[in-house]
């Protein structure tokens, strides 16, 4: 009976501290279903139609369109695949696909080659990823863009530049003079005069001022990932001058968190892995590279620098081996498996995916362009031709990833001739091993020599960067035929590479030099003559295209602010992403950006100072009508934690977080576990469950932006998760054995150090019912409980 009404209790407990912070149910991701709508959709997402011209329409081009497409000598079967009505109106043998069924679709019926009346491709089977591609296409409804009805076939017109480049997110940036509104008491900065005038022009106005305790919690979480603590909440809400909140803001970028939380941001973007493929070979020191990206951003390294630096430090003669780990950008990039056994041909495919998904991480996170989609056609959209993706093919084809010491190459010879000698002695030593009887004393022998001659070698153990090297790889066969395998050939010095007809690499088309991008190039774009032509890719992206470059990462910023940008398509600056909402305010403040040297702590700073920012997070009536979706930003949007700041925050109220900044990472699930979770391992082929389970992610591809899910599993890892319980079971004893006073005073002290405020008159009553007669058991099972229940509050788990 006791039980019952302890867990009873624990439910009212968690429902009055989440009264006022009530379960937001996010949207979750679509998923594959049987219930799609058998009709193809009228008009795709911007998200499935990116989808489609990355993944299905190279597939169709490759296998299908020789003979179903507008450009078919002999249109096969009454067929065509290469518009959304024609794969919906279908053949002699009926329609194509049913969109939401792929067991009913004639088209997945065929490349599957079981049992279909006419298998296809008939020059042999789809490898098995591609047929899952497909699948998973028509499962999702088959989404096709309308708008490339008229222009099936891979396009041959000319993309007129010039037009192209009056395009919004192409255009040189200017300062906008400042708008007129009618409460000109309210801007704190220039952010507000825009955000205001859209308000008024929507007949809308701002919310109040959050209160100084709630803008505290949020602008800690914002700025360094953690809560606030008591004795900063005390000195913030004791400090009246004018400059308190400056100073907190100058307090909070100042500490080494600040950098912990946006390199986290950041590793999103750069699809960061600190664990790969057992048969990759890695040094296991990807950690360089992620604490390169703190301190880059501790420092407060201007933008464009870090950009340069990520894509070609070691071709900037203004930069030494500390910024090595920089390159891991590139040097991390996916790896995929090669049986060098088979044909050539194939493996040729597979290394064009690689440089495909290279470009794609490139100009998604710098660009905010769909590059890759320009592999096998014209860019359908985009003023993004075929020449302009294998001119930075080429680039990538020249560059080949490695590791590099944290030192001069002078310093390190001997211990690269040393390692090389090693190398040798343990080759001997496998061979001696399998010998029968095994010759024990010669393995010793050898063994002593390689330890002597490492302990010998000065800097023998120096960290090794992933980054990348100036080597081309060319793809070959073993033999003379097809039938002796693949080599693979790294050469110094660079390579153009030929075009690939429909993005195969084995129908090769006129040589492309590598170059920038043709729009974003002030001029006639030049050929890149540097080696790989990395760092003079690196300037044209932080200087002829330095507007489109900056636009994209003021966005990026303000998302993570906001929970929403100002353009609501992250890596997407193109036609088909979203219009900014304030396109003014972009631009200015993207001006003043790089007019202020490119700091980003200058622009989380004017972020945050503005009363926009400032707001609550309160809805009124008036403005769930009119702007439900908070567009025009008349109140602060309420926002979940992600799973590293939440982890974050449990470890440091519970008084168990490690503020250290550790070298390589350690598993989520690693009882010893008690660093920042950004030091938590992230590996690509075997992600954390939990990690997972909150929306972490995937480290195979560049991530513009989290997704937020609410599902069954994650409340159920809050109440039975071993972390969880641990933190709430050292959070009861730092109530019952630090927070000085009664039991009154704990509970209030709990409040304050949980949730950045004290506790209500009604909270401690719900609390000391809860605890009862244990309320004096230091080490009772309610106090666990409680803690606990507090722990899993939304109030704990939002920021208002």
């Amino acid at each position: 009976m006791r039980k019952m009404k302890s867990s009873l209790l624990l439910i009212c407990v968690v429902s009055a501290c989440c009264a006022d912070h009530p379960l937001v149910i996010a949207d979750e991701p679509a998923q594959p279903s049987a219930t799609v709508t058998e009709t193809l959709p009228i008009e795709p997402t911007p998200q499935q139609i990116e989808y489609f011209e990355r993944k299905i329409r190279p597939l169709l081009h490759q296998h299908c369109f020789e003979c179903h497409s507008a450009d078919s000598k002999t249109l096969q079967g009454g067929l065509r695949l290469d518009s959304r009505h024609h794969l919906h109106r279908g053949g002699d043998s009926g329609p194509a696909v049913v969109a939401g069924k792929p067991e009913e679709s004639l088209l997945i019926e065929s490349i599957r080659h079981d049992d279909a009346a006419y298998p296809m491709p008939p020059k042999g089977k789809l490898a098995a990823h591609e047929i899952d591609e497909l699948t998973r296409w028509v499962q999702q409804g088959a989404p096709f863009p309308a708008s490339t009805d008229s222009q099936a076939s891979m396009s041959t017109a000319t993309i007129d530049i010039e037009a192209s480049k009056d395009f919004w997110s192409f255009q040189p940036l200017k300062a906008f003079p400042l708008p007129k509104v009618r409460m000109d008491q309210w801007p704190r900065n220039r952010i507000d005069w825009f955000v205001l005038a859209a308000l008024e022009q929507n007949d809308l106005q701002p919310t109040d001022a959050a209160d100084r305790l709630t803008l505290l919690r949020r602008v800690s979480f914002d700025l360094t990932g953690l809560p606030p603590t008591r004795a900063q909440a005390e000195k913030f809400l004791s400090d009246s001058s004018p400059e308190a909140y400056d100073t907190l803001i100058t307090q909070l970028m100042q500490s080494p968190a600040y950098g912990q939380r946006w390199a986290r941001q950041w590793l999103d973007l750069a699809r960061y892995t600190d664990t790969t493929a057992s048969w990759l070979d890695s040094t296991g020191q990807a950690h360089l590279s992620r604490d390169w990206v703190v301190r880059a951003l501790n420092e407060d390294m201007p933008y464009d620098q870090f950009v340069q630096r990520q894509l070609a430090t070691d071709m900037m003669p203004t930069t030494g081996p500390d910024d090595l780990p920089a390159l891991g950008f590139l040097g991390l990039s996916p790896t995929y498996w090669k049986e060098l056994q088979l044909p050539c041909e194939i493996i040729k495919v597979i290394v064009a995916d690689e440089w495909e998904e290279r470009i794609d991480a490139v100009t998604r996170t710098f660009l905010g362009l769909t590059v890759a989609c320009a592999r096998c056609h014209d860019h359908k959209f985009d003023p993004i031709s075929m020449e302009d993706y294998y001119a930075l093919a080429g680039v990538m084809a020249s560059t080949r990833l490695s590791e590099k010491p944290l030192m001069d190459e002078a310093t390190y010879e001997p211990v690269r001739l040393a390692k090389a000698e090693v190398a040798k002695l343990n080759e001997e030593i496998k061979k001696l091993k399998k010998q029968k009887p095994v010759p024990q004393e010669e393995i010793d022998a050898l063994v002593a020599k390689e330890k002597a001659l490492i302990a010998s070698t000065p800097h023998y153990d120096t960290p090794m960067a992933n980054a990348v090297s100036e080597e081309s790889l060319y793809v070959v066969r073993a033999g003379k035929t097809h039938q002796d395998g693949t080599r693979l050939e790294y050469k110094p010095g660079p390579q153009d590479l030929q075009l690939f007809i429909r993005g195969n690499p084995n129908r090769l088309g006129a040589v492309v030099p590598r170059r920038v991008i043709e729009v974003l190039s002030k001029d006639e774009p030049e050929v890149f003559e540097q080696g790989s032509g990395r760092l003079e890719l690196a300037r044209a992206i932080t200087q002829d295209a330095s507007a489109l470059t900056a636009r994209v990462i003021v966005n990026r910023i303000w998302l993570a602010h906001f929970g929403s940008g100002l353009v609501s398509t992250p890596s997407n600056f193109g036609q088909l992403g979203a219009r900014p909402s304030h396109p003014e305010l972009l631009d200015d403040l993207t001006a003043r950006f790089v007019d202020n040297g490119w700091s980003l702590k200058w622009l989380h700073r004017e972020i945050v100072s503005s009363a926009t920012y400032q707001q609550a997070s309160h809805r009124s009536e008036a403005m769930e009508s009119k702007d439900p979706d908070n567009r025009w930003l008349g109140r602060m949007n309420r926002r979940r934690l992600d799973i590293e700041s939440w982890r974050d925050a449990m470890l440091t109220v519970s008084g168990q977080m490690d503020h250290q900044m550790i070298g390589p990472s350690m598993d989520f699930d690693d009882a010893k576990n008690r660093f920042r979770t950004l030091y938590t391992t992230v590996h690509r082929r075997d992600m954390s469950k939990v990690l997972q389970l909150h929306d972490f992610p995937d480290p195979n591809a560049h991530s513009p932006q989290r997704i937020p899910t609410t599902t069954a599993l994650q409340g159920l890892y809050l109440l039975n998760s071993p972390f969880v319980a641990t933190q709430a079971e050292t959070l009861a004893r730092r109530i019952v054995n630090e927070f000085s006073g009664d039991i009154d005073d704990k509970i209030d002290q709990t409040h304050w150090v949980l949730f950045g405020r004290g506790a209500s008159g009604s909270e401690i009553e719900l609390a000391r019912s809860f605890l009862g007669e244990q309320a004096d058991e230091p080490e009772s099972e309610a106090w666990r409980q409680y803690a606990h229940a507090l722990l899993g509050c939304n109030e704990f788990l939002f920021v208002d």
